[in-house]
């Protein structure tokens, strides 16, 4: 049904909590603030990436090869963007713009940090990590360095191509980035790792310092012990350490960073244990506990989000899972924990359904959403 590598809080008030013995449709209780489409006439198309950071949006419209920016949180459903990066001509998104590869180009942009003074970007497809080392000021803007690539005009995996071996500089389909604003992470998700650098690069082709889910880097083989495919990494304030691991249906949680590099997760959200792979844990319909082709998640303070893609809902734990196969406490985009996750309300404008969720941030008191299936942004004042 998916193809992996291409398209198809705080806390809330008790009042205002869907409950697992609550049998309102949670959909009536969590209205949406704001249905985001982008600019009018030039919308989204599947938006994989999303993140807030100084009050700037940015997403990355993914089927359109670019990365919009918009320097405050938009009020209204359709905003121009005040910033448009990785094409020339927006009315032909191609990827690297119809050209070759290089500094100002895109193929397939995914995750998404910022601080609000750098911004990095995932440009999954030509197999690198680009960053500005000042935030963008206007279109087009060149990326100051690369990571997975020899220079800016390479884009082959693993720079030679997909039968070669990774090594602490390569890259393939980097769709994740994690950063705390010191160290970086990148969700090297076709070589089944995760590569950790203990300051952002402001050099190209930088090597890794160390790697997460394989014994070195030459290796790109797996095990059910470690994240299989790995598509997007997060860190919370106090050090905790997610990975969302899609194709075994399940989110794995270390209590501190640094116990990644050597140890199992501690924490599984969405399997019994470290063999079990089934979607839904091989039931036929969702429950609080279950998960299907999860692509992200969120911390907040105490609480956890789960972009639980497959079941086209955000899953919300009002305190961060202490131990595995943990029930959601609440969850968004859907009726309930058990509905499926398509539905009639799909496509249809103003629906609070979520359809196929890739992406989920937290910046002051917004829970804000990659609705991908639906091609906009939504937002929630929480």
């Amino acid at each position: 049904m998916v193809k992996l590598a291409g398209f198809v809080l705080y806390k809330m008030p008790a009042e205002h909590i869907h409950k697992k013995n609550d049998n309102t449709d949670a959909t009536s209780r969590h209205k949406a603030s704001l249905f985001f489409y982008g600019e009018e006439g030039d919308p989204f198309l599947a938006p994989r990436g999303v993140y807030s950071a100084n009050e700037k949006l940015i997403v990355a419209d993914t089927a359109q090869n670019r990365v919009l920016i918009w320097n405050k949180i938009p009020l209204t459903s359709y905003l121009k963007p005040d910033i448009v990066l990785g094409q020339f001509n927006s009315t032909e998104p191609k990827r690297n713009a119809g050209n070759t590869t290089n500094a100002s180009s895109l193929s397939y942009p995914s995750g998404i940090w910022s601080d609000g003074n750098i911004l990095i970007v995932a440009d999954a497809w030509n197999h690198r990590v680009l960053i500005w080392n000042k935030f963008p000021m206007e279109d087009n803007q060149p990326a100051d360095t690369v990571i997975g690539q020899p220079g800016m005009q390479n884009n082959l995996p693993n720079v030679q191509g997909i039968a070669k071996q990774p090594t602490a500089r390569t890259l393939y389909w980097p769709y994740g980035i994690g950063c705390n604003g010191k160290h970086l992470w990148i969700a090297d998700t076709g070589n089944r790792r995760i590569l950790f650098y203990n300051t952002i690069p402001q050099t190209n082709y930088k090597p890794a310092d160390k790697v997460i889910g394989q014994q070195d880097f030459k290796e790109r083989d797996y095990n059910s012990e470690h994240a299989i495919w790995p598509y997007s990494v997060k860190t919370s304030e106090s050090g905790m350490f997610a990975i969302a691991d899609v194709q075994y249906y399940r989110i794995l949680i270390w209590k501190q960073w640094k116990d990644a590099f050597s140890k199992k997760a501690d924490i599984i959200i969405g399997q019994p244990d470290m063999e079990s792979c089934g979607q839904n844990q091989y039931q036929s319909k969702p429950a609080a506990n279950t998960l299907g082709w999860c692509y992200d998640m969120a911390f907040s303070n105490n609480s956890f989000y789960v972009a639980d893609t497959g079941n086209s809902r955000i899953l919300h734990f009002e305190n961060i899972p202490a131990e595995t196969n943990t029930e959601a406490d609440d969850l968004y985009g859907n009726g309930d924990f058990e509905s499926p996750g398509e539905h009639l309300h799909v496509g249809k404008p103003g629906s609070e359904y979520l359809y196929w969720p890739f992406s989920v941030t937290i910046a002051n008191n917004r829970l804000i959403v990659a609705d991908t299936g639906n091609h906009r942004i939504i937002i929630y004042n929480i």
